[in-house]
């Protein structure tokens, strides 16, 4: 299985710009036909703004009107959706994916993973720590021969130590290679994790700046978040924010970021955060100009709140999890949670990561929805959703949570032109809703149907994507 702070210890029981070819659009394929939704409500996402009984035309996989139904005239002959009482926004993007197929899981499975994500609203994805195999399923997506989202990939995690799926840089001569190499190999990213020193990681930015491919994910804490925001560094998961908020006066520099999350005497430098440096952090990553993706989700719910057997049972994404997964994780969340922290810790962890997205979003910064999926019982798809819950948790607008799985996504990969937003020209990658997500976040998950690339999935379709990963994932016997 890949390296992630999660599964690791299961197992063991510079945003530079993208380049012309890794801006290129429509990295799914454009479905033939026409269709129009008429008389929905429209969220545009070009603002904070709804645009009531209106229709949307699409032809050949491209927006070709939007407007007020009394001026949208619906060619003859074109397929007509009745959105009446319903919502439609933008098709979503995961920002921060892997797949079950990345590690033990075989290829063969992938593209039913792909049908998970698109069956559950997410049109645009970035794959994290890349493979072969994804250059396999983007081609077959783009060809039109496998329904998936458009896919961004990472590199081969760029670490310090022998891991799965990893490129191993501990000189600097050793990292330009890798990452002349990566960039050769189309890969969208350099993608690190951990055990990187200083002079690899001046060396992995210097090499990635030439060469024009950014700079994703940790930060070790020999690097440290000041270093990773000069370089313009787009960092994951709030990587060693913790740890560079601590105060002064505290008796300890680790913190519960990435791996101290597992140690138990890490969690009581919770009681010595200093807010002001929370404000100060945030408002020096929003002047950097990076993107911020924090993956809130899985970290609070398997580190923090926790969950219990039925309720991690009774999601749906139980059904697609592997059997050797399931078992892995179900031993991991039994260790970790003998040894769990105080309550009271464990909601000061919360708090304060939920302290700095407000922050970095009050400050100007730009936040993006990744879910870090598939991680401890948490499957692709439905956990976007759960991100974007999240994030209105932490104190954003329902509008703002939506920006961050639609338009922040397309800005940051230089695909503004192509998607993000519902306007004429653009992809038809949309999600047709019961219910208003601007008044509750969590409708969004009440999908009636989902367009990629102007190919509509109705719910039959969506369930039976579904079902059909639960077989060749979960086992189970779908007749």
């Amino acid at each position: 299985m890949r390296h992630s702070t999660l599964c690791a210890f299961a197992i063991t029981v510079l945003a530079t710009p993208l380049g012309a070819d890794q801006g290129k659009p429509s990295r799914s394929a454009l479905a033939p036909g026409v269709f129009a939704i008429t008389d929905v409500t429209v969220i545009p996402m070009t603002g904070d703004t709804t645009l009531r009984e209106a229709t949307v035309v699409v032809r050949d996989g491209r927006i070709a009107e939007v407007g007020a139904t009394r001026n949208v005239k619906v060619p003859s002959g074109a397929r007509r959706v009745d959105g009446r009482g319903k919502y439609l926004i933008p098709g979503l993007a995961d920002m921060h994916a892997h797949l079950y197929s990345d590690g033990d899981a075989p290829d063969s499975v992938g593209k039913y993973e792909l049908g998970v994500m698109v069956a559950n609203g997410v049109t645009a994805t970035r794959l994290m720590i890349g493979t072969p195999e994804h250059f396999v399923l983007r081609r077959e997506v783009e060809a039109g021969r496998i329904t998936g989202p458009q896919l961004w990939i990472a590199s081969p995690q760029f670490t310090g130590k022998e891991d799965v799926n990893s490129r191993v840089v501990t000189t600097a001569d050793d990292t330009r290679a890798a990452v002349r190499e990566m960039a050769d190999r189309g890969y969208d990213f350099i993608k690190l994790t951990l055990f990187i020193t200083p002079a690899v990681y001046d060396a992995v930015v210097d090499e990635a700046k030439r060469r024009r491919i950014p700079v994703v994910g940790h930060v070790d804490p020999e690097v440290g978040v000041a270093r990773a925001l000069q370089a313009r560094q787009q960092i994951e998961h709030l990587d060693n924010y913790l740890e560079s908020v601590l105060a002064d006066s505290a008796p300890m520099k680790a913190s519960v970021s990435d791996r101290g999350l597992f140690r138990p005497k890490n969690w009581e430098s919770l009681d010595w955060i200093d807010d002001r440096k929370v404000e100060r952090i945030a408002g020096e990553t929003a002047r950097a100009g990076i993107f911020t993706c924090p993956t809130l989700t899985v970290f609070k719910a398997a580190f923090a709140l926790g969950q219990s057997l039925e309720e991690i049972q009774s999601r749906p994404d139980w059904r697609i999890m592997p059997a050797d997964m399931r078992e892995l994780y179900l031993g991991a969340r039994e260790k970790y949670w003998g040894q769990a922290a105080s309550e009271a810790r464990r909601m000061r962890y919360v708090e304060v990561r939920n302290q700095l997205v407000k922050a970095i979003a009050d400050s100007g910064g730009k936040i993006m929805a990744g879910s870090d999926t598939p991680e401890w019982f948490f499957a692709y798809g439905w956990t976007i959703h759960r991100e974007l819950e999240s994030l209105v948790a932490a104190g954003l607008t329902p509008y703002q949570a939506l920006a961050a799985g639609t338009r922040n996504p397309a800005e940051f990969l230089r695909a503004s032109k192509e998607w993000g937003t519902i306007e004429k020209g653009k992809r038809a990658d949309l999600l047709l809703l019961e219910a208003n997500p601007l008044e509750d976040i969590r409708n969004t998950a009440r999908i009636e149907a989902v367009a990629v690339g102007g190919r509509w999935l109705d719910r039959e379709e969506r369930e039976r994507m579904i079902d059909e990963a639960a077989k060749r994932l979960g086992g189970e016997e779908v007749s």
